[in-house]
């Protein structure tokens, strides 16, 4: 299992801030600023760490939010994260400092995030800006849309998902995405895969509370869209194509009923543990006597601990079938627990998804992990 991200977090994060702020501010109380973030930090985990810090770094730097944030901009540092030696999520505090104290400050919170994205990304504190200061960071966020910098550039797609990962949503977004999709239009062909990535990923989110917009969305975009742009679209239309959305999927040339036979399905073992592996594998035929573009997904329909099931989805390939010809896919599953996904004993539907359509592929049964017995006491 892998280590949990807290573990390149450790004690010696606050310690190495309040070097490199000594080293620009010399009257800041090191051991005060250490002693604090440390207390209680073990137990913490990623996220509760970073604010912890944020907080020390409150009680310690000047009560004036624009002297403390100088101070900490000059103590960062290179603009260029491959330039530093610095451990992942170092400049988290200091980006939910900007957060939780900036919000009155708007000029010298701005001054902060920019220069903070170049080294980590300010995509958590713009938030709470673009809900107490919409107009205001709004406009400033397209300012930077056409910035050189491509971190800058991508905090004004990463930053604006309405439903960005351990982040608060933007609820006035995902009612009304339109202020988003102004942005995202200045960046639908940034030059850097990295800001068109993050584009998609923003109408992933758009998408799944406004489906028809996203969809609309695509529909304009991809007329005589250059290839990067379409690779954009399909990203983008992942979550839709994975719900078997025919809109979606007649976007991206699959909208027609793939007339294709199931047969050589295997899924063994039949009966697993949690803990084992399942491998699923199938094969399809073309029915037609005319080619046929068909998208291959595997659906899961994982157990549940209340007896009902959950559908997970897992991508295949395209394939370009000939007239009469066959294709053959094949899957391994592992059914161990992690942090994502706690396995349930009971009965796993198995379906080939075969353009937004589901076919049956058969089940397996998952029982209980056997309990290794407890060694006896010498």
């Amino acid at each position: 299992m892998a280590e949990p991200l807290k573990s390149g977090f450790g004690c010696a994060v606050p310690k190495r801030i309040a070097t490199l702020i000594a080293a620009v501010h010399p009257r800041f109380d090191v051991r005060g600023f250490t002693a604090a973030a440390l207390d209680g930090y073990e137990k913490l985990e990623l996220m509760p760490r970073a604010r912890h810090i944020a907080a020390a770094l409150h009680r310690h730097l000047p009560d004036d939010f624009t002297t403390a944030a100088s101070i900490l901009i000059d103590s960062l540092g290179p603009d260029s994260p491959a330039d530093n030696d610095l451990p992942p999520f170092f400049y988290l505090p200091h980006v939910l400092f900007v957060a939780a104290y900036g919000l009155d400050h708007f000029e010298p919170s701005m001054r902060a995030q920019y220069e903070l994205t170049q080294r980590f990304t300010a995509e958590f504190s713009i938030r709470p800006f673009l809900i107490h200061h919409q107009a205001r960071t709004l406009k400033r966020l397209e300012q930077w849309s056409a910035d050189d910098n491509v971190h800058v550039r991508r905090l004004v797609s990463e930053g604006t998902r309405p439903r960005l990962p351990w982040a608060m949503r933007l609820p006035e977004f995902q009612r009304d995405p339109r202020p988003v999709l102004t942005l995202l239009e200045c960046l639908k062909d940034d030059p850097e895969q990295y800001v068109r990535r993050s584009v998609a990923n923003n109408l992933n989110d758009i998408g799944k509370d406004n489906p028809a917009v996203l969809i609309a969305t695509a529909a304009r975009w991809l007329k005589n869209a250059p290839p990067p742009r379409a690779a954009l679209l399909r990203h983008a239309l992942r979550s839709s194509i994975k719900a078997g959305d025919q809109r979606a999927l007649a976007l991206l040339g699959f909208g027609a009923n793939a007339e294709v036979a199931l047969r050589s399905i295997a899924i063994a073992p039949e009966r697993a543990r949690i803990g084992d592996r399942i491998s699923i594998a199938f094969e399809i035929v073309n029915k037609s006597k005319r080619p046929q573009r068909v998208l291959v997904d595997l659906k899961v329909h994982y157990a549940k601990a209340n007896g009902k099931t959950a559908a997970k989805v897992y991508k295949l390939k395209r394939v370009e079938l000939a007239p009469r010809a066959a294709a053959s896919f094949a899957k391994s599953l592992s059914l161990a627990d992690r942090s994502t996904r706690r396995h349930h004993a009971g009965t796993h539907r198995i379906e080939a998804q075969l353009n937004g359509r589901a076919l049956a592929l058969g089940q397996f049964d998952l029982t209980a992990a056997v309990k290794k017995p407890a060694r006896r006491k010498a």
